[in-house]
């Protein structure tokens, strides 16, 4: 019996069922960016800064779960508000647990968009990307040549915006381990240094100032940042010097 997606009577409401979960993520997003962009903001944290440390001396594992869960949706629905919530992990835990906590749930959020892009969508826009050319084409073709190089290129470098980073290894067919460890790990240098400007939050409210959300590109932050992108692309430059296939 012929399978029921070869069926182009059937393939439409297949196809339709097959995108349900990016057409929710895209409709959480819209309706987010509209309504909520005044709650995750940083006049909001500074407004609500001592109900927050209070709610979190009182409740602190509620805390983290509450936080941890928030960050997945803000990163999974692709709404506003990723950096203000950084900034509050650092404000609240602290650089090391509040980066950490950060770069968990934006891991896990940006495996949610991963997953539900390759259930819906993957193979149809592979086969797109696959006849794409400019810089479609090029990030294609490096990442099925060296997959954890422009992997971890992608996440350290944020050339392209952190939702398309999700989204074009699930085009690719990249597995979902390497997705996973590669996202982790690279965003952790961006997500330490916000979660420590968060950390110092208490200061720059007691002073009646903005935090200085510029500092990823202070050249002490930037140059080992920069250099972990181009030990990330050695494998690259070898392949092209000795011909050799990357991983």
């Amino acid at each position: 019996m012929a399978d029921m997606t070869d069926n182009p009577k059937a393939s439409p409401k297949s196809a339709i069922r097959r995108n349900l979960p990016l057409i929710a993520i895209a409709t959480v997003a819209i309706i987010g960016a509209i309504t909520l962009r005044d709650y995750l903001s940083f006049d909001a944290l500074r407004d609500n800064r001592e109900a927050l440390i209070a709610f979190r001396d009182d409740n602190l594992l509620l805390t983290v779960a509450g936080f941890l869960l928030a960050y997945v949706v803000i990163v999974a629905f692709s709404l506003p508000g990723a950096l203000i919530a950084t900034l509050t992990g650092g404000f609240l835990f602290g650089t090391i647990g509040g980066g950490l906590l950060s770069v968990a749930a934006a891991t896990a959020g940006a495996t949610v968009i991963f997953l539900a892009a390759r259930y819906g969508l993957g193979e149809r826009l592979k086969a797109r990307m696959d006849a794409s050319q400019g810089t479609v084409r090029k990030i294609r073709d490096g990442l099925e040549e060296n997959q954890w190089s422009m992997l971890f290129f992608l996440r350290l470098v944020p050339v392209v915006p952190f939702f398309v980073a999700n989204l074009v290894p699930a085009f690719l067919a990249v597995p979902l381990s390497r997705y996973v460890i590669s996202t982790f790990l690279g965003i952790i240098p961006g997500s330490m240094v916000y979660a420590s400007v968060g950390a110092g939050l208490g200061t720059v409210f007691a002073r009646g100032e903005s935090p200085d959300l510029g500092v990823i590109f202070e050249p002490h932050i930037l140059l080992p940042i920069l250099g972990l992108s181009a030990l990330s692309l050695l494998p690259v430059l070898i392949k092209a010097v000795t011909g050799k296939k990357g991983l």
